[in-house]
């Protein structure tokens, strides 16, 4: 398939479900509101999951802090505390070890 056809397409579909959800005039279902709600933590997970393994023989670490960096956020349902406190622990660990 030629390049600039999906392309065209990419950003065809990209900016047209923006642009409808700015024109949308009746309130969401609330079946889409609770769909919508876990978006960002999905889209987060698809693209930190991949890196977990490590590829410089830091697979422990790494997957130790994403234990840390899921368990706080989940508990205290704030993502950036999670996320802190798995940098620190990656940091930590790739230090020590």
């Amino acid at each position: 398939m030629n390049f600039y056809v999906v392309l065209l397409g990419m950003i065809a579909v990209t900016f047209g479900s923006r642009l409808l959800g700015l024109f949308l005039t009746a309130p969401l279902p609330p079946f889409w509101l609770r769909f919508i709600r876990f978006v960002p933590i999905a889209v987060f997970a698809a693209l930190v999951t991949p890196s977990i393994e490590g590829s410089r023989g830091e697979g422990l670490e790494r997957v130790v802090a994403a234990v840390i960096c899921g368990g706080l956020a989940w508990r205290t349902k704030q993502l950036w505390i999670g996320l802190f406190a798995g940098m620190v622990t990656f940091w930590a660990l790739r230090s020590f070890l």
